[in-house]
């Protein structure tokens, strides 16, 4: 009989959740509240994060060959499911995610503190709680760039973080266009590339007046 879930209606901490025993059902936390995590993920949707993870993995596994420094050279990519502590009451658990400081793996266990980029592959079980609940606090612990997959209607979103500390409108990417991160600038693969989709038909924005 596996064991129950922590109660929902009950607040915990960050420390209450990594202390949990193994066999806890897969969870997150966030502002104190247990989120259950959804039934096992599409085929669709494991084909976009394993993508993804190891197109990232090998292109800063090359720039650490180099040695030549740059972008992304320091950093790690990791795959859920992985635990991310953002702060006393809040840990999530991202699809993809990249860590470029090491004190936040020193621990050996989970990341402790924002990663520098995290992905989220979204799904009808998940979207809302991806787009509002973790969009809000990752936006809150300073993540400064957040990609969100749409795996049915094939784009990416990126939102990024501005000097104000909020996240700007989200930039909208199609399956042929470059898909521009800010952690590695000069790496500009298209989402068609990577995941296999076909070119989106444009043709209704080509067709708009430019904005004045």
């Amino acid at each position: 009989m596996s064991r129950p879930l922590p109660a929902r209606d009950e607040v915990w901490s960050a420390e209450d959740y990594l202390g949990w025993p193994s066999d806890t059902p897969r969870c997150e936390l966030i502002d104190g509240r247990v989120y259950a995590m959804s039934p096992a993920p599409t085929l669709d949707h494991q084909r976009i994060t394993g993508a993804l993870f190891a197109a990232l993995r090998s292109t800063l596994a090359e720039r650490r060959g180099r040695g030549s420094g740059g972008a992304g050279c320091g950093c790690e990519v990791l795959m859920a499911p992985v635990d991310v502590r953002l702060d006393a009451h809040t840990v999530v658990q991202p699809d993809v995610l990249v860590v470029c400081d090491p004190a936040k793996l020193a621990n050996g266990r989970h990341v402790d503190g924002a990663p520098d980029l995290v992905v989220e592959v979204l799904s009808p079980s998940n979207a809302l709680k991806d787009r509002r609940l973790k969009r809000r606090v990752y936006e809150r612990a300073g993540m400064p760039e957040l990609l969100l997959i749409d795996p049915e209607q094939r784009y990416v979103e990126i939102h990024r973080l501005g000097s104000d500390g909020r996240y700007a409108a989200p930039e909208l990417i199609a399956p042929q266009e470059p898909l521009p991160l800010a952690l590695l600038p000069d790496w500009q693969p298209t989402p068609g590339e990577l995941f296999g989709w076909p070119p989106a038909d444009l043709s209704l924005d080509e067709d708009m007046p430019a904005a004045p």
